[in-house]
């Protein structure tokens, strides 16, 4: 990926980008990286979102060490970030490879090199997968895993694949679904269907099963470990029948990022198969953590003396009115900030007089407009126009979408490069 990747410094700054500096207008990223200048005095405006450099690296070897402990291989999804200079770190500490929900999501990982995709969707769009098939002939080292859930995905991918050609067949595992939940054969009995309608091609090849977890209704650690080991059930089943007869490794796939320790507990207890298996973890929310959505539901928070994860983001915006007693409003909206899983929290407040910064006490946000948001002040609570405040964020997926290019910023508030995002 790297020679991909460090292109993204040639690209020029310029209006595209919120919260860069105007007086970086041309120069590249990597000049102005180069520079590291400060968040706060080195130009950049309001707001700006920010990822911490410290929290970006703790997070990085907490996952990859706790994944190698539990016998995982690692796949985190690449829809939390899209920033491929992310997808090479997350490769450099251990990643099997990247896990994509669309097919244009997989051609963004392509197109940055990205040898091994597990796609956790069923494509049935015929161009999309002769594009796939078309990436698959011309690199033989290029590894695609795809998910099958229905007959009728299974006739749709075959034509398609017929019509346009293929090299190889696409590897395919067949993914349970839960009642009420998302999507997936709602029985064994639907996946063994599946899996037949599979084999009856020689343009698909089954190599295993997949889940989501966190599709169970009324999760818990009961339901959600009930679930999986439905999962192992079914894997271990398959097998015994023969249908991965010439399969060279068995991919057995679940994990969001709020049952992770619930996939390790019910993988440990796969049986041995005929063929090595690939213990696959799809956990991507990791990357960045949170302040809100993930730090309550974070199974680290259950994993005592396993690790903790940090949150990494935090955007700053200033204070632009204070019409009345009681309330502030930030330029900081719903075009800046996450609001999906709950509205941002104050945490600090750096002052436009001193540039002292000093703990958040008594504001609350209330509501987020388009670009700005409410803020309640408790009695005594300080905050003036033109003080920065800076805002702790839930779900990174989310926030990452809102933003082309996000400082990466040391404890000190030294920019010391800049992530590019592609949604």
């Amino acid at each position: 990926m790297s020679d991909a990747v460090n292109r993204l410094a040639l690209e020029r700054v310029d209006h595209r980008f919120k919260g860069l500096p105007p007086d970086a207008e041309g120069r590249t990223v990597g000049d102005l990286a180069a520079e590291r200048r400060s968040l706060f005095t080195g130009g950049f405006t309001t707001p700006v979102l920010a990822l911490s450099a410290e929290a970006l690296d703790h997070n990085l070897r907490v996952m990859e060490r706790w994944s190698a402990e539990h016998g995982l291989a690692f796949a985190p999804h690449g829809k939390t970030s899209m920033a491929p200079q992310l997808f090479e770190r997350q490769i450099a500490h251990g990643a099997w490879g990247i896990t994509a929900a669309t097919v244009s999501q997989v051609r963004v990982y392509r197109a940055f090199g990205i040898r091994r995709i597990f796609l956790a969707n069923e494509v049935v769009d015929a161009a999309a997968l002769r594009w796939l098939a078309g990436e698959l002939a011309a690199d033989p080292d290029f590894r695609l895993v795809l998910y099958v859930d229905s007959l009728r995905g299974v006739e749709l991918m075959d034509a398609a694949l017929r019509t346009g050609g293929f090299a190889r067949p696409l590897d395919v595992v067949v993914e349970l679904g839960v009642q009420g939940g998302r999507t997936g054969a709602r029985t064994e009995v639907e996946c063994k269907v599946v899996a037949d309608a599979v084999a009856a091609t020689d343009t698909l090849r089954l190599v295993g099963v997949a889940c989501y977890e966190a599709e169970v209704p009324d999760a818990n650690a009961e339901r959600v470990g009930a679930w999986l080991r439905r999962l192992v059930a079914l894997a271990a089943a398959f097998d015994k029948a023969g249908r991965f007869a010439g399969v060279e490794e068995i991919v057995v796939s679940a994990g969001g990022s709020a049952w992770f320790d619930a996939v390790g507990e019910a993988f440990a207890e796969l049986p041995a198969l005929s063929a090595p298996v690939l213990k696959l973890l799809r956990s991507g929310a990791y990357i960045t953590h949170d302040d809100g959505q993930y730090r309550k539901k974070t199974p680290f928070n259950r994993l005592a003396g396993e690790g903790e994860l940090l949150p990494a983001f935090r955007l700053w915006a200033q204070v632009v009115s204070r019409p009345e007693p009681g309330k502030a409003f930030l330029n900081a909206g719903k075009r800046d900030a996450p609001y999906d899983l709950g509205l941002p929290e104050v945490q600090l407040v750096r002052s436009a007089r001193s540039g002292a910064v000093r703990p958040a006490e008594g504001m609350t946000i209330t509501a987020l407009a388009d670009q700005h948001a409410f803020v309640a002040l408790e009695q005594g609570a300080e905050l003036e126009v033109g003080d920065w405040v800076g805002l702790g964020l839930s779900h990174p997926c989310t926030t990452f979408d809102k933003w082309q290019l996000i400082p990466v910023v040391e404890g000190d508030g030294t920019v010391t490069e800049f992530v590019r995002t592609f949604f």
